[in-house]
């Protein structure tokens, strides 16, 4: 990849100052407001499977740097991760995805055994993601951005591929309030891209209030 095709995000002051401070609002609101849906879904977690209530994982962020990011735990703990690695293989190296019981082709992994009774309700509305919002007061993470990749999608990666780690990874994105859980690699590559290179206050504000839209229905409004 030459110096020429490397993508360039926004560097200004003023327009990272203030995405950073809506960063730190919004995630202090939301952990706030929700603070008593998170105790109950807490504890439903610590009652109805052994292990801790909060997973910890490794994932890439800005430029390629590892971080500890945060979860809802929503399976069960020490499960094998080969299913997922063998998934995520096909998903970036040959654009495939995961065929669910059904026989549709979708770009997510289904049916997979690991994930609890209270893991599937959180995560069918996302509510799992609600820790990262540690990871965006600490800095590592933005609530708008590309989604972080785990190690072992990383690894795969080219320097083109490395392209939409040149912004902070976010908790939702342009892809993810526009395919949600339905693009290929390169469709979110793509949408990364575009994201990166339209970033502004006004397009992140817009993806954030169609978030809870897609978390609720599975697709994003028209």
């Amino acid at each position: 990849m030459s110096a020429g095709n490397a993508i360039a995000p926004r560097r200004d002051v003023l327009f990272l100052a203030i995405k950073r401070a809506l960063d730190i609002a919004v995630s202090l609101a939301v952990l706030v407001l929700l603070s008593p849906l998170l105790v109950l879904i807490a504890i439903a977690i610590k009652l109805t499977s052994p292990g801790p209530v909060l997973f910890r994982g490794t994932v890439h962020g800005l430029n390629g740097v590892p971080f500890t990011y945060y979860k809802f735990r929503s399976m069960v703990a020490g499960g094998d991760t080969g299913a997922h690695k063998e998934f995520i293989k096909k998903y970036v190296t040959q654009g495939k995805g995961h065929v669910d019981e059904s026989g549709k082709e979708v770009f997510k992994l289904t049916g997979d055994k690991r994930v609890t009774t209270i893991g599937k309700i959180i995560r069918r509305v996302s509510i799992d993601e609600v820790p990262q919002m540690i990871n965006v007061l600490r800095g590592e993470m933005s609530l708008v951005g590309p989604r972080p990749p785990v190690p072992y999608e990383y690894e795969l990666y080219d320097e083109t591929k490395k392209q939409r780690l040149v912004v902070k990874p976010g908790i939702t994105g342009l892809n993810q309030v526009r395919r949600r859980s339905q693009s290929t690699f390169e469709q979110m590559y793509t949408d990364d891209l575009e994201y990166i290179r339209a970033q502004s206050i006004w397009l992140d504000l817009k993806i954030m209030v169609k978030t809870p839209w897609v978390m609720l229905f599975g697709v994003g409004p028209t």
